[in-house]
């Protein structure tokens, strides 16, 4: 989450100047030049019913086709249509800006749309309005220049993208104020963009350039460390945005969406989480935010995974509902805060994948106030977290493995540890930035890409603990641990780990204990899995149970993604099945046998089954299995251990590959035809 956005620029606000408009900009013009223009000698078109590019007045009659096919949806046909009308007249500005069209906002091809917007541009290129008119191409001139802003903002050079809003604003003395906000928060001028949304908000009475004026406010005002005093100026946002929304395709997700980003900076989860319903509430196809991924964070954030399982479900409707440059947009989105759910889940494959996939292919950001490198330092930082979970997951399965058989599963299982130690590099080097990184610790931090705050302690171990104690200790000076200091005094306990500091662990994880938010369940769990290996080893074998049991409880996953061998007296029912079984679970790196464990019990009769208690008979897991007559006992026993330990440390849900293959970018259309479940959560959202 923590990455504010902006609304994207809707092509009738932007570029929708009317024949009228221009005759008048036109006419002032020449008079200031003296050089009369005559308003008979203008042919005005007959107006068209339906807005092409904008505009109710394009005669053009291939523009007219074009627009005509992407009305009906027919996107192909409209790919064909500006394609030929590029190769018939290749000197047409209509031409080239029509193909770019179709470029960037259907298939979302932004390089090859800037080419042909480039090309459009060199063949007007006017100076003023006058010569505009005299060429035929004002409109093509005008919508080049809007689109050639948009499309670098969107790029990331933002110095151009308010370069041609200048020359805009130059040509045709439109005010184009309201869209300089966004460029400037990018280019981290935080001051410059208040100021730039002051003047629209005291010159304009527009309520969507208005809206889009408190949405820099909001996002500005986030830049400092010390959190900023209330959510007025995001508030603003919204009902700016409410008031000139008339339908439910007009209703925008950003505002709401940023709305509760400021009030997570507040650590207020339940004002947050009520933002987000509201925006779920609206499908919006042409919006940048995605409101099921960011309530996907928060429900995992709290623990609550029945309902990030269906959060799951409902993004991937509303990702297939949306437009292809937006997907282009927030690509890199949809695939992180998958890969966590999957870490969460215990499929860690996938969630290499997804994460090698965000690593690789670029992210169009300049809809969004983090940068390019901060998404990567997620992606890089949540890969080593998913390869160290899959080295241990290939050691569970060793275990059950005679050592000949073992060995393909050894070489799988070190190529998953050198991978990690790779993106752990790679994270540290994108991590190096002080700023970057005394940002990155403050709860919540906006304007950064999203880094769950479970995740976040493991920047630690990647950047090492004498760097990451000075900037703990400089940022809780700079006011960034100032709503809670739980989370300063939960840092300290990672170093302390980290540094093997016994009395550290336990003095900074009781604190942070007592002070963080009820709502930070999976940064507690982790605390009190740390917290219980340090208890063990001081023989306070009771307090290290209890802190084990309420880590397990809050995070099933928590133990093996810290690696840590949990404590367990191991009993069987004395067959040669079960004590086969007990043998593979005194091997796993899961357990370490001890008599002063948690009870493990492996029996066979009425099934195959394995269970997991406390020392007061609490179930914490059972799996039972029934026997397969056509295998062999050993093969019973590797199964029934290996699932055990899947559901056990896991969350328990079985996530198919072909929805797996959707969430990592398959065809979501083709998938949800054929699955019924998504199907009936597509129609959920739409009733809603």
């Amino acid at each position: 989450m923590h990455n504010l956005k902006p609304r994207m620029w809707p092509r009738p606000t932007l570029a929708s100047l009317s024949l009228v408009w221009i005759l008048i900009a036109a006419c002032n013009v020449s008079a200031q030049d003296d050089s009369p223009l005559s308003l008979e000698s203008i042919e005005i078109p007959q107006v068209q019913r339906q807005p092409c590019f904008g505009f109710t007045d394009v005669s053009d009659t291939n523009a007219l086709a074009v627009c005509d096919a992407l009305n009906l949806d027919l996107n192909v046909k409209a790919r064909e249509l500006s394609e030929q009308w590029v190769r018939q007249e290749p000197n047409s500005p209509g031409a080239q800006f029509a193909l770019a069209e179709v470029l960037l906002t259907i298939e979302g091809n932004m390089p090859r749309a800037l080419f042909h917007l480039n090309r459009a541009e060199q063949l007007t290129n006017y100076n003023d309005v006058p010569e505009a008119l005299e060429s035929g191409n004002l409109q093509w001139h005008y919508l080049t220049l809007s689109q050639l802003s948009y499309v670098h903002q969107l790029m990331g050079d933002q110095l151009l993208s308010l370069e041609y809003l200048d020359k805009v604003e130059e040509v045709y003395g439109q005010d184009m104020e309201s869209f300089r906000g966004w460029p400037l928060i990018k280019l981290k001028q935080y001051d410059a963009a208040r100021e730039s949304a002051n003047r629209v908000l005291e010159n304009s009475d527009n309520e969507r350039e208005r809206a889009r004026a408190w949405n820099t406010i909001c996002a500005a005002n986030l830049a400092s460390l010390q959190p900023i005093e209330s959510l007025t100026a995001c508030d603003r946002a919204v009902s700016e945005d409410e008031s000139f929304a008339d339908s439910v395709s007009d209703y925008d997700t950003v505002y709401l969406s940023n709305a509760s980003e400021v009030a997570l900076s507040l650590l207020r989860m339940d004002e947050a989480e009520e933002y987000l319903n509201r925006a779920t509430r609206y499908l919006n196809a042409d919006s940048v935010a995605n409101p099921w991924i960011y309530k996907l964070y928060l429900l995992m954030n709290q623990g609550r995974f029945d309902e990030s399982r269906e959060a799951l479900d409902r993004m991937l409707v509303w990702r297939e509902a949306q437009e292809p440059i937006v997907n282009v947009m927030n690509r890199a989105e949809h695939f992180l805060v998958t890969a966590s759910f999957f870490l969460l889940a215990g499929y860690s494959e996938d969630a290499i994948k997804l994460t090698t996939t965000a690593l690789n292919q670029p992210d169009r950001n300049g809809s969004y106030s983090a940068d390019d490198a901060q998404k990567d330092s997620m992606a890089a930082l949540i890969n080593m977290m998913a390869n160290r979970l899959e080295y241990q997951i290939q050691l569970e399965k060793i275990a059950t493995m005679d050592f000949l058989d073992s060995l393909s599963a050894r070489a799988d299982a070190l190529s998953f540890q050198v991978n990690a130690w790779r993106s752990e590099r790679r994270a540290a080097a994108l991590f190096a930035e002080f700023d970057v990184l005394q940002n990155r610790l403050r709860p919540y931090a906006p304007l950064d890409v999203h880094i769950p705050e479970w995740i976040e302690p493991e920047i630690v171990g990647s950047i090492g603990t004498g760097v990451m104690s000075n900037i703990i200790e400089q940022a809780n000076s700079n006011g960034a641990f100032m709503l809670n200091a739980g989370y300063y005094h939960s840092y300290k306990a990672e170093v302390a780990a980290l540094d093997n500091d016994r009395d550290a662990v336990m003095r900074e994880g009781a604190t942070a204990l007592s002070q963080l938010p009820a709502a930070e369940v999976l940064l507690r769990a982790r605390l009190a899995a740390q917290m219980g290996k340090v208890a063990w080893r001081n023989n306070d074998y009771a307090q290290a149970l209890t802190l084990f049991e309420n880590a397990y409880l809050q995070d099933p996953s928590i133990l093996r993604r810290l690696a840590i061998s949990l404590p367990v007296d191991i009993t069987n029912d004395g067959t040669e099945f079960s004590e086969q079984v007990a043998d593979y679970l005194a091997d796993s790196p899961r357990f370490s046998r001890d008599a002063n464990g948690m009870s493990l019990e492996v029996s066979t009769a009425p099934d195959l089954t394995i269970c997991l208690k406390t020392r007061t008979d609490i179930i914490l897991s059972c799996y039972t299995m029934a026997a397969a007559e056509s295998e062999s006992s050993k093969w019973n026993a590797q199964q029934l251990t290996q699932m055990f330990h899947t559901q056990t440390f896991g969350l328990g849900f079985e996530i198919s590959q072909a929805q797996r293959s959707i969430l990592m970018g398959s065809s979501v259309i083709l998938s949800s035809q054929n699955d019924r479940s998504l199907q009936r959560n597509r129609e959920a959202v739409l009733d809603r």
